[in-house]
């Protein structure tokens, strides 16, 4: 067939990009060669709109191991001579066309991208967003995408720890669906996706190949249409089992000494495998397609070179311990194959049956080689004039506070998420321990190395859409809160970068700001980023979604000693708050979801402030002067109260004895603030004082009764009833 500029429009590659191939071969490329560019230059693959922002955040220096975006996920030191390995990705457009196997493999896939280095995965998190919840698509996607998640991640063996689920109109069309994996190893023992030394054996391990999920790079590099479920043969279908098996046996033949590099075979499948080791090695490689095991017959070499077949991995072995690595995969009842071998020419060959298919310089294929770099145009979004021109005097303070609170209580944003994460496995392992002690941050023990780790991810998407810069350092700040509310030291991010089309001027506004906001805060708090993954085209015919910056973060506590949980523990302890007041309601679910006010300012967050009350935190839980502390997000202090009093069904009797207004006092959203409880407050004042933090005296820890005021709100009991059943109730 003829191969022109039209033929790469169908492949979603450019007329531009096409004359480039051309340049860079010196040839009209074949039809193969052709589909093996455009997965590689897909947004998905090169980051080609994002590249420019992503340097420009912190990327080495504190505890990490690897620089940002050398391997497969970010590894840092925990300490004891062991390494944390963690990496957050997204599965958005997959999940939304098919959620239960988009989700599933969403899972599948993060848990290779630890494994492959030679790291057991000892927890999952998630994070999750549809649209209004009374919407049966909605109430579909969502019972899909948990489904799909929970049947993966419970088969596979690793327990889901944490997570967050958000509900917004404009995520009606395009849920996002980000999955989390943290792995331990010992340092030195790391496996790099590196392809070395000439005339090496390499192989592809694991499940066969399939039709599933051709083209799911380039798929998952545009937006949503009404014609995307036309493309349901770009969703991967996974098998746990199968993965279970991988993982054991990929951990099992590191420690043969036999391999030299390995990588998961993920997003645009054999091509990205070779193309990214050969890259990164300097080297080619010499590869004969029909060795590849399938369970389809006749696949053609573009077919064979773009699936995304799950459950396959990608393995260089030094020559002569071919028999070794075959040896380990037999006894785990999988495939392992010898495809082909490393060359010294930095060529990639693809024959079929001695027929050359495809032959392409390895270095041209990827990110930081020959992959366009794009610098788009952004302009500051219209709707933040609306957004500035709101001011908390135009909305009446409120008077009515406990049927507020009982309202906010309800709103799935905040409600209990216990339909979500009853269908998780969270205990196989033995090694989470906030299943019945509740923290802000999920604490896992790291069996075998002394310490234990604190994970979270974290983001309030209404946030960054009123201010793009803040709202990405308070995504930041606030996971870094959790983790040391929880008594860990925060020590290295992994990031989700959710937005909109990057043609879009006013998104990539939303992008280029987010992204310098997350670097600022990511340099004050000395917590690199070590990689992750950018999803754009998360957008429908009305607009594009909210933009979702998601951080995934991991802290080291080296003592369990050192943990901190959330809930209140005995009547009589004094209700502190540390931080600053402020007279500030803007952007939270008090004015958005019970006012309906859809533009107004993002929340107070002063990032020095920030840092000052995480740091006496610190130290009141090292000097054991505090009995729990629970940061103040959604809802603000009523229903971070009522969060505290939930776990050991003991209330409070708190007032405020302050000039600012009702509202912005109990349902404000601003940042920098943390409710503590503590037997002997005299040094938890003097502490602040000391620290140049703020510190209000809010009432008592009771047996069972709340009183917010002087007026009694009833039992913590009836609270939490409807907080418990507010989404079940909805989803019946």
């Amino acid at each position: 067939m003829e191969i022109t500029a039209s033929t790469a429009r169908q492949l979603r590659l450019t007329a531009e990009e096409f004359d480039l191939i051309k340049q860079k071969l010196g040839r009209v490329p074949n039809f193969t060669e052709l589909c093996a560019f455009s997965g590689m230059w897909s947004e998905h693959c090169s980051y080609k709109n994002s590249i420019k922002w992503l340097k420009t955040l912190p990327r080495s220096g504190g505890r990490m191991l690897v620089a940002a975006g050398e391997e497969n996920a970010g590894l840092m030191d925990m300490g004891n001579g062991f390494g944390v390995v963690f990496k957050i990705e997204s599965h958005n457009h997959p999940s939304a066309i098919e959620p239960f196997q988009g989700a599933a493999t969403g899972v599948g896939g993060i848990q290779r991208d630890i494994f492959t280095m030679g790291a057991r995965p000892i927890a999952s998190l998630n994070s999750l967003r549809f649209g209004n919840l009374a919407d049966q698509k909605t109430q579909r996607l969502l019972s899909g995408v948990v489904h799909g998640i929970g049947h993966y991640g419970n088969c596979f063996g690793v327990p889901t720890v944490g997570g967050e689920v958000y509900f917004e109109d404009c995520y009606h069309t395009n849920p996002l669906v980000n999955a989390m994996s943290v792995g331990i190893m010992k340092a030195d023992r790391m496996i790099s996706a590196t392809a070395s030394g000439t005339g090496n054996p390499v192989f592809f391990v694991g499940s066969a190949t399939g039709k599933d999920g051709i083209g799911g790079a380039s798929f998952a590099s545009a937006d949503i249409t009404a014609e995307s479920a036309e493309e349901l043969p770009a969703v991967q279908v996974g098998d746990p089992f199968q993965e279970k098996k991988l993982l054991e046996a990929c951990l099992e033949v590191i420690d043969t000494g036999a391999v030299i590099g390995m990588q998961d075979m993920g997003a645009a499948g054999i091509i990205c495998s070779t193309a990214e080791m050969s890259a990164k090695g300097g080297v080619g490689m010499h590869i004969d397609l029909e060795k590849v095991p399938t369970r389809q017959k006749n696949m053609k070499a573009w077919e064979l070179l773009l699936s995304e077949s799950q459950e396959r991995m990608l393995v260089v072995v030094e020559k002569g311990k071919e028999e070794a690595v075959i040896r380990v995969f037999e006894k785990w009842d999988l495939s392992a194959s010898e495809i082909g071998h490393v060359t010294d020419d930095g060529l990639l060959k693809f024959y079929m049956h001695g027929q050359l298919e495809a032959e392409i310089p390895a270095h041209e294929l990827v990110l930081g080689g020959g992959a366009p770099q794009y610098t788009r145009e952004y302009k500051e979004p219209a709707y933040l004039e609306k957004i500035r021109s709101f001011h908390i005097d135009s909305i009446p303070d409120i008077k009515e506070l406990k049927s507020a609170a009982q309202k906010l209580n309800s709103l799935p944003n905040i409600a209990s998420k216990r339909w979500v994460y009853t269908q998780y496995d969270s205990m196989v392992g033995a090694a989470n321990t906030t299943t019945n002690a509740p923290s802000d941050a999920s604490v896992v023990l790291a069996k075998g190395t002394g310490k234990a780790l604190a994970m979270t991810v974290d983001c309030n998407s209404r946030y960054v859409f009123a201010d793009p810069y803040t709202g990405g350092m308070i995504a930041v700040a606030e996971a870094a809160r959790n983790i040391v509310c929880s008594g860990g030291e925060p020590i290295g991010v992994t990031n989700c970068l959710n937005f909109g089309n990057p043609y879009d001027p006013e998104v990539y506004y939303q992008f280029v700001k987010a992204v310098t906001g997350m670097g600022d805060a990511c340099r004050a708090f000395n917590t690199p980023v070590t990689g992750g993954n950018v999803s754009f085209y998360n957008q429908n015919p009305d607009g594009p979604v909210y933009p979702t910056p998601t951080i995934g973060m991991v802290g080291v506590l080296d003592s369990l000693d050192d943990r901190m949980t959330l809930d209140f523990k005995q009547a009589g302890d004094s209700i502190l708050l540390l931080g600053e007041l402020q007279n500030d309601i803007g952007s939270s679910e008090y004015l958005h979801k019970l006012l309906g006010v859809e533009f107004s300012n993002a929340p107070y967050f002063d990032l020095e402030k920030e840092l000052a009350v995480q740091q006496l935190v610190v130290k009141l839980i090292k000097d054991k002067q505090i009995s729990s502390a629970h940061d103040i997000s959604e809802g603000g202090l009523a229903i971070a109260l009522l969060e505290s009093a939930f776990p050991r069904q003991l209330g409070f009797e708190v007032k405020s004895d302050t000039p600012l207004r009702n509202d912005a006092f109990w349902f404000g959203e601003a940042q920098g603030r943390i409710v503590v409880s503590a037997k002997e407050p005299a040094a938890v004042i003097t502490a602040a004082k000391a620290a140049g933090v703020p510190v209000t005296e809010l009432g008592k820890v009771t047996g069972g009764k709340l009183t917010v005021n002087f007026e009694d709100w009833g039992s913590v009991r009836s609270w939490q009833q409807a907080y418990d059943t507010a989404i079940e109730k909805l989803l019946n």
